[in-house]
């Protein structure tokens, strides 16, 4: 949109509108009428083609869109624009708010702070110096009003009692940084003298008991912020339950609509959002209150112990007890400031959650719901506590588990813990159960109402995130109420904008790294021959010159002629083996012949005989 609608057009059109709009009895806000034109261009149904520089038709059709829109009070879409436009413009947080808070009180005094400073012993008189110094620690403390005579002679006889008159001439001549300075130490010993003096009964009738006053503004606050939140949740988990429903039958359908449920119940849940910030910020007051009554109590003992009935007493030992009771008694007035914040916040988004009532009045509401179940957030997460997600069923997918991560209650969950498939799907807000297992996505979390929407969701979770921001884009409440500031970053609060640079909290299952930088990227240029003094380059000079006339000789000896240190190394042979084949052999029976009748016989007739002797071989 940027790309196509220039900042001249686009302030051109804002302005158009805005006349518009007073022209018919409704004076707008600036911011609100440019958030509403961004918002008549995003949402598709409008039909603007934003690719195509917009014509002057399309500019008059944008600009009857927008006064539309403005003018139809009875839309709580309408209304929470104006909602999320008034918070984000009005909302600060502890820090901010105090840090304001001390840029206009150090802005009121710095008139009389200057004054005093540049004061000359020549140009004004030492008493009225002095009485500038009563009126400004007065003022800086807040404890009474200068018209008050009887806090004026407290803080004068506090002041004296620390810095006597007689030393205004020593103050005048310090420097001006010196003289602010000692102002300000002034200011809290002063403080601190005279809250301890009310603690004994001494005067202090104009300082009011603060601690008491926020022990009981507190608890009140806290109730009120609560009432609020218990109607937000009613109506929403009625609306919830009427917009099933038509999903559902779809005679219920045709019956409701004409009503406004969806736009509704964003209304709500947004009011229920902005009223859990305060929530938030009065129960980090009412810690913050009982941590500072127990520091007073301890510090104000023991500035008793230290006092007693002491004539003469050690600065070093009190002024510190003084300095730290009157920073107790600041911090107690910021708490004041920032409760009082707290309550005009809550009691000015009253008037945008009026426009229920008007909607939908009780009876109208009452007969709606008949035969219509209504369940709360807790009882929806009740229902989904049995089951979770099996892991194994997805390859790519990364589920977070509270035994498998530290930090698993402080994840930044997306959609405000909305489940993350009914929005786009639905167009609902159904509490997400983060036991069911949190999906990390690109970097972010989702949670999800049901085991079913788990699954369904994680199978292609791009298309669903952009069925989100398509819904989005429809109702552009969503943007802020759902967070998706990084969708539409043009679009983006400045209370948001304020705290988008802070580090979110991300889960660390597993997460082991380390970075270095190094200390001197660009090569050093030290040339380390240089040398500043010229009696040491004197005394290199004169080495080189000495060095030129010195002459290095060699000799060598009988015993040293020809002979040197010899060493050889030895390899001893390796032992080295070969297998051949193992010689055998087998006993077998030695042939053994017997011839008879060799060397003849008696008779002439006898024959040689041949007579075989050996042994049978299984005889062996």
């Amino acid at each position: 949109m940027s790309g196509e609608l220039s900042d001249s057009v686009l302030k051109g059109i804002i302005r158009k509108v805005g006349l518009e709009c007073a022209a018919q009895g409704q004076a707008l806000s600036e911011t609100l009428v440019a958030f509403m034109v961004k918002a008549v261009v995003l949402d598709p149904r409008n039909d603007f083609n934003m690719e195509q520089i917009l014509t002057e038709k399309d500019m008059q059709n944008l600009i009857q869109l927008c006064v539309t829109r403005l003018l139809d009070t009875t839309n709580p879409s309408l209304s929470t624009i104006k909602m999320q436009v008034y918070f984000d413009m009005n909302y600060a947080n502890r820090a901010e708010l105090l840090h304001e808070q001390q840029c206009v009180l150090e802005g009121k005094l710095a008139p009389m702070v200057r004054d005093i400073t540049n004061s000359c012993p020549h140009v004004q008189e030492e008493m009225e110096v002095y009485q500038n110094i009563v009126t400004y620690v007065l003022l800086r403390s807040g404890l009474g009003s200068p018209a008050d005579i009887e806090a004026v002679r407290e803080v004068t006889a506090a002041l004296q009692s620390v810095f006597p008159q007689t030393e205004i001439t020593t103050f005048i001549s310090l420097s001006k940084k010196d003289k602010e300075q000692q102002l300000k130490n002034l200011a809290m010993l002063v403080t601190g003298i005279r809250l301890y003096n009310k603690e004994c009964g001494n005067g202090g009738r104009s300082i009011d008991d603060l601690p008491a006053i926020l022990n009981e503004a507190i608890p009140s606050a806290t109730q009120t912020v609560d009432e609020g939140l218990n109607t937000c949740h009613m109506l929403a988990y009625k609306y919830t339950a009427l917009l099933e429903s038509m999903q559902e039958d779809p005679h219920r359908y045709m019956q409701l609509s004409s009503f406004k449920l969806k736009e509704a119940l964003f209304h709500v849940r947004q009011y229920e959002a902005f009223l859990c910030i305060l929530l938030s910020d009065a129960i980090t007051s009412a810690q913050e209150v009982e941590s500072l009554n127990v520091q007073l109590a301890v510090t104000m003992m023991q500035l008793k112990n230290t006092v007693q009935d002491k004539i003469s007493i050690d600065t070093k030992e009190v002024f510190p007890l003084f300095l730290e009771l009157s920073k107790l008694w600041t911090s107690f007035q910021d708490e004041m400031l920032l409760l009082s914040f707290l309550t005009n916040m809550t009691n000015s988004l009253k008037q945008f959650l009026e426009i229920q009532s008007q909607l939908f009045p009780e009876a109208v509401l009452t007969s709606l719901l008949e035969g219509v179940t209504v369940k709360s957030d807790e009882e929806r997460i009740k229902e989904t506590m049995g089951t979770r997600v099996t892991v194994s069923d997805f390859k790519n997918q990364e589920w977070l588990f509270p035994e498998t991560t530290d930090n698993f209650n402080q994840l930044a969950i997306q959609y405000r813990s909305f489940c993350a498939h009914a929005i786009g799907v639905k167009g609902l807000t159904l509490p997400g159960n983060p036991a069911l297992g949190i999906l990390k996505h690109k970097g972010k979390c989702y949670v999800f109402s049901s085991k079913e929407a788990a699954y369904t969701f994680a199978q292609d979770p791009d298309k669903f995130i952009q069925l989100n921001v398509e819904k989005a884009k429809e109702y552009a409440e969503l943007i802020q109420l759902l967070e998706l500031h990084h969708q539409f970053e043009y679009l983006l609060p400045h209370a948001q904008a304020r705290i988008a640079d802070k580090c979110l909290m991300k889960p660390i299952a597993k997460c082991d790294s380390s970075t270095q930088t190094d200390t001197h990227i660009l090569p050093p240029t030290i040339v380390r021959s240089y040398e500043w003094n010229e009696w040491e380059l004197r005394r290199k000079a004169i080495k080189l010159a000495n060095l030129r006339r010195n002459l290095t000789h060699s000799m060598q000896t009988d015993l040293s002629h020809m002979k040197r240190e010899n060493f050889t190394q030895v390899y001893l042979p390796k032992a080295v083996s070969t297998q051949t084949k193992r010689d055998n052999s087998s006993n077998v029976p030695k042939p053994q012949i017997f011839l008879k009748g060799l060397r003849g016989g008696s008779s002439p007739t006898t024959h040689m005989v041949k007579v075989d002797l050996t042994r049978a071989v299984d005889e062996t």
